[in-house]
């Protein structure tokens, strides 16, 4: 017990390990620890938003879930380039060339900024129009425009957040993602209800202030990332020698990426979807829905952390010419996932009042985040194996495969069977919650059944 103590503190802190030899249980354990502790606070900067804005009233959850629902698109986009990003650099340090590995990280981050740019100016400008389209009544649209305006026009934060931190963890320096998240988190945790409530010298902004906050404390922890690359402390330098525009690398990223953002986009319109499905049933049940989406990023996101592990390890592993411990690094990582989630399961299951109770008094919100929670956890078991799947297939570079999973289940799967169950059998939103469980598991059971036929071995990136 006392050397899994030591190697807990090791993985906190950071450590040089060479994860394509060794002990593959020891390798997740020292990579997974600060990618869970990274998806916990960021799970923690979620709930804390919605924690603070939920004293506002249902309007203002409500513009937050809807504005979400869209800046959704945007991590798509991230978690795609981070997808492409997490492949080639971790096969590139597998084969030992960091040099080429530092060529592919910098070409991300141009892409990344590049994009972002074309999504802040129109997500800005059109901020009101965008809370129409997506059903927020006049009243919405009137206080929340800021909110969704700033959210929108500030997206580069995010974007580079995403691709910074996917450089690090795909050269095995997970601490130091972990460590970002952690500055990035604990500043909005801090600024939030100053912003909001207008505390000390700081303006009262209502739902806005949550805006600015995230803004503020995500851009330092940008920065921070670049310190970082610059200052060569990190397995991968930002030289300046490699900071210009190469066409080949990006050509190979962006074909990497289209799998990697489609999976997400395709994943992500399908929230946007239900969300809308949502509006029909009125801001109360769109604020209760959008609670206990909250609380299940929670737990989903140190589980997201246990994947990211899988896709390093599978990425280098390839790279180093070793797919068997590449595969066996997948099996043992999901079952770990798979212990995790149930116990998060049951006790969604059997405390969901006391959990969502910390994020609003209201009775009708209460009852519809209650009933999310314990429809949505039964399917937890599945999602454990389902999202490392999904990440073991993207560290591998086949981003194609979870796209074709993801259209199959929540285009002709999810969508079709929400509306049907919410409307023509007239269950309303405990429909949605019972579709999304159902394409959810056929997710994780058809992701185990590709994944056992191996063809992703052989994939070159």
């Amino acid at each position: 017990m006392s050397k899994i103590w030591k190697d807990i503190l090791l993985s906190i802190k950071g450590t040089e390990q060479d994860y394509t030899v060794g002990s593959i249980k020891r390798a997740i354990l020292l990579l997974s620890v600060p990618m869970i502790l990274e998806m916990v606070m960021e799970s923690v900067f979620a709930v804390a938003d919605i924690f603070f804005v939920s004293k506002l009233g249902a309007e203002a959850v409500a513009t937050v879930g809807l504005t979400e629902s869209l800046m959704t698109l945007i991590y798509a986009v991230g978690v795609g380039l981070s997808m492409a990003t997490t492949g080639i650099v971790a096969r590139r340090i597998g084969e030992k060339n960091v040099n080429k590995a530092s060529v592919a990280a910098i070409q991300s981050i141009i892409i990344g900024i590049f994009f972002s740019v074309l999504i802040a100016i129109p997500g800005y400008i059109f901020a009101k129009d965008i809370l129409r389209l997506m059903g927020g009544d006049e009243s919405l649209v009137r206080t929340g425009n800021m909110y969704t305006g700033i959210m929108m026009g500030g997206n580069i934060v995010i974007m580079l957040l995403f691709i910074n931190n996917a450089i690090f963890r795909s050269a095995g320096d997970a601490a130091i993602s972990m460590r970002v998240l952690w500055v990035a988190n604990i500043l909005n945790i801090i600024l939030d209800p100053c912003f909001i409530f207008g505390l000390g010298p700081f303006p009262e902004m209502g739902v806005t202030g949550a805006a600015v906050a995230t803004n503020i404390g995500r851009g330092i922890a940008v920065i921070y990332q670049f310190y970082l690359l610059g200052k060569g402390n990190a397995r991968i330098k930002i030289v300046k020698e490699n900071i210009v525009i190469n066409v080949k690398v990006i050509v190979q990223l962006l074909k990497l990426s289209i799998g990697g953002i489609g999976q997400f986009i395709i994943a992500n319109i399908s929230w946007i979807g239900l969300y809308r499905i949502m509006a029909e049933f009125g801001s109360e049940v769109i604020a209760g829905y959008t609670i206990a989406i909250r609380i299940i990023i929670f737990s989903l996101l140190p589980s997201w952390g246990m994947s990211n592990a899988a896709a390093t390890l599978v990425g280098q592993n390839l790279g180093a010419k070793q797919p068997e411990r590449a595969e066996k690094s997948v099996w043992i990582t999901g079952f770990v996932n798979m212990i995790f989630l149930i116990a998060i399961g049951l006790l969604f299951y059997i405390f969901p009042h006391q959990l969502v109770s910390l994020f609003s008094n209201e009775e009708a919100i209460i009852k519809v985040a209650v009933l999310c929670l314990r429809i949505i956890c039964l399917g937890y078991v599945f999602y454990a194996f389902g999202m490392v799947m999904a990440n073991a297939f993207n560290g591998a570079g086949d981003t194609t495969t979870p796209t074709v999973l993801n259209i199959i289940c929540f285009w002709f799967i999810e969508i079709p069977l929400a509306y049907f169950l919410s409307k023509t059998l007239n269950m309303d939103h405990q429909g949605v919650f019972m579709a999304i469980v159902i394409a959810e598991s056929m997710l994780g059971i058809l992701g185990i059944l590709v994944f056992k036929r191996g063809k992703w071995k052989t994939r070159i990136i």
